[in-house]
């Protein structure tokens, strides 16, 4: 399996609002960057768009490290939470419906094709790849905002 390094960012104007996301890819000394937006969304869903489009670019199974400052998306998965949302039928410990499912559910899935180990980063600290990742995604934000 090859080993990927995947970091990830998401970002909001407003929440909700205009979003952005960024992803950057590292295999070995090669290096792709992605990113994209929505003119109505959240932050929390722009993170997850992010893991899920720079899952989505590997083109075969691969052990993945996947680095964030999204406590909500690492955590999820660290601390169990998806595990316990599935088995109470994507219900929160308080009883409510989780928020944005289906791209938990796609994320999920996409887990299911990789080794993903998640780590957590500090945002907006002295992390080049984390502050790569945010500045595409502020990019994004940019862009949809100038075009409305």
């Amino acid at each position: 399996m090859k080993n990927i390094i995947l970091y990830t960012d998401g970002a909001c104007s407003g929440n909700p609002g205009a979003g952005g996301w960024g992803c950057v890819l590292l295999y070995g000394s090669n290096q792709k960057k992605l990113s994209g937006g929505e003119k109505h969304t959240t932050n929390n869903r722009m993170e997850l768009t992010a893991v899920i489009q720079g899952l989505k670019a590997l083109k075969e199974p691969c052990e993945v490290e996947v680095y964030s400052d999204s406590a909500y998306v690492i955590n999820s998965f660290n601390n169990g939470w998806i595990d316990n949302w599935q088995k109470n039928g994507w219900k929160t410990a308080d009883k409510k419906d989780v928020l944005n499912k289906e791209l938990w559910q796609e994320l999920l899935s996409l887990s299911k094709i990789h080794k993903i180990t998640w780590n957590k980063v500090k945002g907006h600290a002295n992390d080049e790849l984390n502050n790569s990742c945010d500045e595409m995604a502020r990019q994004e934000v940019e862009k949809i905002l100038k075009s409305n």
